[in-house]
């Protein structure tokens, strides 16, 4: 009788039941897959460095680099664990919002992806029908709306750069761009449509062809991608991408959608009932429903990871970007501690702040670093109160982390007001989460046991899940999120704490913001 002898790598090779989510956020690009349980069998990361700003407020990346950085981190994956590409049942991507590629006729870059965090503003106002004005002054939102089109990249590109506008063939966000060069056409997630581009919020399409966007985004319907439900497939891998990813020519192209949506399928939230935070670079607070819900008023939802779903996101558009921003400005001290103990300036900052009491005694922040289009409004600045000689750089870190939370707690108020839904479930993930100080300060200002998933990647896993549905792996996003989501551990609040953060929130934080508004106008008047 003759054995055959077959190593782990050489079975995981013979059936196709892996998932293979990349996921490109800001700072890094990974790799990840899971298996149908949601288990992060394997996972390559490949760092984003290199934005650049040929002036003040721009932010741009290469964008041939977002397709090498791609590439690397998928080679990296076959070389650095077990996987093989035999081993991928199907492939889905999930990105940063809103940062915007233009392609000529030939599918090539015509300038540097203009990223996210951009702030570039058009110049001169888009001509939009003297009906539609109208209608806009009648329901007081003419600036949202003028914001919207200055803040609109391609209207920029238009009046600084026309030679590059009346050459682009697609308008395309990052995911896809993605989506083209994995195979080979242009289409692009119901899901990641969230940024500045003629989208219909409220029928998951596009606009109209009167609809007052086109008109506010100078684009034409064929230079945007076709639009594909998540969990559908979108295409399959190409020769091409197949010799430049390793990735098997004809494996399936899933659609999944943006990063925070994901994430929010990744933590399992399917019900208006249950939120999730995300302490991200923007940190946000999001639920998932079926009907369509304003968190803000007229201020649309967001596509779902989810076909025909709706995320009520509120966000602090700077979020934990500030830990980065205090971090480079002020904790030089706790960083040369950090490299001495081996371990990360953030978890000496954590271990500090921990250490402090709850209110950081008497020092609150307000945490609009970047102002927003109706809350806070274009005005609002970031603020620091309550100072006194005792005040160390832990409670500043602090009242940072409890000013976030704070902020989000408002949008937790709004979303359950315009939804007529009470949240009563409570889920955190992103970079944030990972500190015990976050988690406390969180489940305490919101006085909801907080609920930390079992991976940190919840992006990842929620694109995981839509090929999972998307290929039957599971029947529905219910039964999937059912097997693949799990809790690492669950943060109770502690009351004394609740009862001293509702006095600071409705007698301080609260009221703060309504009494600067007057001061950060004549700011902005006087800049």
């Amino acid at each position: 009788m003759a054995f055959c002898f077959v190593s782990i790598r050489e079975m995981k090779s013979m059936q196709k039941s892996n998932l293979l989510a990349i996921d490109c956020g800001t700072q890094s690009i990974r790799a990840l897959v899971f298996d149908a349980t949601g288990e992060l069998l394997a996972k390559a990361q490949v760092s984003l460095d290199g934005y650049f700003s040929d002036q003040s407020g721009w932010v741009e990346q290469h964008v041939n680099y977002f397709w090498d950085s791609l590439c690397r981190v998928c080679n990296k994956l076959w070389t650095e664990s077990d996987i093989v590409p035999e081993s991928i049942l199907g492939v889905s991507v999930t990105t940063q919002r809103a940062t915007m590629i233009n392609l000529d006729s030939k599918g090539a870059p015509l300038r540097p992806a203009i990223i996210w965090m951009d702030k570039r503003q058009a110049s001169l106002k888009p001509n939009i029908h003297w009906l539609w004005r109208t209608a806009f002054q009648l329901v007081g939102v003419q600036d949202t709306v003028e914001q919207f089109a200055l803040d609109a990249e391609i209207n920029w590109i238009k009046q600084h750069q026309p030679d590059i506008y009346h050459k682009t063939h697609k308008y395309l966000f990052l995911s896809g761009y993605y989506n083209y060069k994995l195979c080979g056409e242009y289409v692009d997630s119901v899901g990641s449509q969230v940024g500045y581009v003629p989208f219909d919020y409220k029928s998951h399409q596009w606009a109209g062809k009167r609809d007052w966007k086109w008109q506010a985004c100078p684009v034409k319907p064929e230079q945007l991608p076709d639009l594909i439900a998540p969990g559908e497939t979108m295409g399959h891998i190409t020769a091409e991408a197949s010799g430049q990813t390793g990735l098997l020519e004809g494996t399936p192209l899933i659609a999944a959608a943006a990063d925070k949506a994901c994430e929010v399928l990744g933590c399992g939230c399917l019900t208006p009932d249950h939120g999730q935070i995300s302490y991200g670079t923007t940190a946000t607070i999001n639920t998932s429903t079926s009907r369509y819900v304003e968190p803000i008023r007229f201020i649309p939802p967001y596509p779902a990871a989810i076909p025909e779903t709706y995320n009520t996101e509120f966000q602090i558009y700077r979020g934990y970007w500030m830990v980065s921003w205090f971090k480079e400005q002020f904790a030089h001290q706790e960083r040369m501690t950090a490299e001495q103990q081996g371990v990360s300036t953030e978890t000496v900052l954590d271990q500090q702040a921990g250490m402090i009491e709850p209110g950081a005694n008497g020092l609150i922040l307000q945490p609009y670093w970047n102002p927003g289009v109706r809350h806070p409004g274009p005005e609002a600045r970031g603020a620091i109160i309550g100072f006194t000689d005792q005040h160390t750089r832990a409670h500043i870190y602090r009242a940072m982390i409890e000013g976030i939370a704070f902020g989000l707690l408002e949008g937790r108020e709004n979303i359950e007001r315009r939804s007529g839904t009470d949240i009563t479930r409570l889920s955190v993930s992103g970079g944030g989460s990972q500190s015990k100080t976050a988690l406390q300060v969180t489940a305490d200002i919101f006085n909801l046991p907080v609920q930390h998933p079992a991976t940190f990647e919840t992006s990842g896993l929620g694109a995981a899940i839509n090929i999972a549905v998307g290929l039957g792996v599971h029947s529905n996003y219910h039964d999937a999120c059912k097997a693949m989501c799990h809790t690492r551990n669950i943060i109770e609040p502690i009351a004394q704490n609740v009862e001293l953060y509702q006095q600071i929130y409705q007698q301080a934080y609260r009221p703060l913001y309504k009494k600067l508004s007057p001061l950060y106008k004549r700011i902005r008047l006087l800049n």
